[in-house]
């Protein structure tokens, strides 16, 4: 019985060690705008540097779906949402599931077999699971995706390991609530996999196994998706993509006001032995800083609005993407937003007849990409897994006259140094 018991704890150990593990990898984004950013990556940067070493590993850090880039497509606008639908729903279930169990055990309730019990087993990790699947969504590196679908292994045991318990501890009245509900779909479906696989040792096998390449599959076919919906204008060598998709329609006009513009900075900061990607934006895009670092204005680990932004992040999917740092500055204060984000601006424009919607104006974020292979990239291929993309300048530029105002050098990293960032 002692033995049982040790077995069962280290179990449940391992399994509370994998929610840990997700949960430091994907609460990384809420780290990541916050004051204490660079005493977490003090600790977790090494690691990154590490798998980024290995060809095999370094795909871990890239993203799989858009986090910089408003969604282009209708599709990619339904999963953006839905991300938010289920982060916010699978936390809301798992509280109230948590209550009912834990006030079960205070008031000697027995099985819990009311709510979404009376249908699923363990509704608690299906919870989890939503949850972790809209977190995966907010914050899509592929390494928080790996560890959600580990996270869905070790919690397909830990139930397994738990029915085991109650079955010795309420025998009977737990076996026959077994034979009325599923373990985390409802029964049909639960008949079904019990069907097409008979033997419950080949389920223990099958399932967690399916369940990794069904989690990696859905996240390498969501960036396929998401690279092919962007817009991309290619000129030369220098490809062009909007983070707003209304924006699609400068491309065009802004790459040839760069590529022909007789601009000797210019000119020395692009070679044409090099593949160039430009990021096209509004000057005041607030995750600029996240692509190269602009200015100490898109450093949002240095601002005091983290929990706002996160809560936008999370109940308004696009806007808080739209609104500059003197926006949210606006909102923290409680100032008119148009005058703010004028005063505020990055070019140094404050014309009170121009409102900022219709502002010609763009910046254009130039990124080189590494050719020591010799390999000449364009396009979706300027994404690829194994492309390094180094920040080069920032262009602010007209759109509708084409005259480029400023160009400025960056540095070789972002805002946040070497710390791997969202490409897309």
């Amino acid at each position: 019985m002692k033995k049982n018991s040790l077995s069962a704890a280290i179990k449940r150990i391992i399994a509370q060690g994998g929610v840990l593990v997700f949960f430091i990898m994907a609460f990384e984004i809420m780290i990541m705008i916050s004051p204490f950013a660079f005493f977490f990556y003090s600790v977790f940067n090494p690691f990154f540097r590490f798998i980024d070493q290995y060809a095999a590993l370094s795909w871990l850090t890239s993203f799989f779906f858009t986090h910089m880039i408003l969604p282009p497509t209708n599709f990619l606008v339904i999963v953006r949402i839905l991300g938010s639908v289920l982060f916010i729903t699978g936390f809301v279930v798992f509280i109230l599931c948590a209550l009912q169990v834990y006030l079960g055990k205070i008031f000697k309730w027995g099985i819990a077999s009311h709510g979404l019990y009376r249908y699923i087993r363990h509704p608690q990790y299906l919870a989890l699971g939503m949850w972790g699947i809209g977190m995966c969504i907010l914050w899509p590196r592929f390494i928080v995706l790996v560890s959600l679908s580990i996270m869905f292994v070790l919690y397909y045991f830990l139930a397994k390991d738990e029915e085991k318990r109650m079955l010795a501890r309420f025998g009977e009245s737990y076996r026959d609530y077994m034979g009325k509900t599923g373990m985390f779909i409802p029964q049909l479906f639960d008949r079904w996999i019990k069907i097409l696989i008979p033997k419950e040792r080949l389920r223990n096998l099958l399932i967690p196994i399916t369940t990794v390449i069904i989690v990696l599959l859905l996240g390498f076919g969501l960036r396929a998706i998401t690279l092919h919906s962007l817009e991309f204008t290619l000129k030369n060598n220098l490809t062009i993509v909007s983070i707003l998709p209304e924006d699609n329609s400068l491309n065009a006009q802004v790459i040839t006001g760069i590529m022909d513009s007789p601009n000797p900075v210019k000119d020395s900061i692009l070679n044409p032995t090099n593949d160039y990607l430009g990021y096209l934006m509004p000057a005041d895009y607030i995750m600029q800083g996240m692509i190269a670092n602009t200015g100490s204005d898109f450093h949002l680990f240095k601002k005091h609005n983290t929990w706002m932004m996160i809560t936008e992040w999370v109940l308004h999917p696009f806007s808080h993407l739209r609104n500059s740092p003197s926006m949210h500055m606006a909102k923290m204060h409680h100032v008119y937003p148009a005058i703010a984000r004028r005063h505020h601006c990055p070019i140094g424009i404050n014309d009170s007849t121009m409102e900022c919607k219709s502002c010609p104006f763009r910046r254009v974020i130039i990124v080189k990409v590494d050719n020591s292979k010799k390999i000449r990239y364009s396009k979706q291929e300027l994404f690829s897994l194994n492309v390094t993309r180094i920040p080069i300048c920032y262009i602010d530029i007209n759109t509708k006259t084409g005259e480029i105002v400023n160009i400025q050098p960056v540095s070789k990293t972002t805002a946040w140094e070497d710390v791997p960032t969202p490409a897309i």
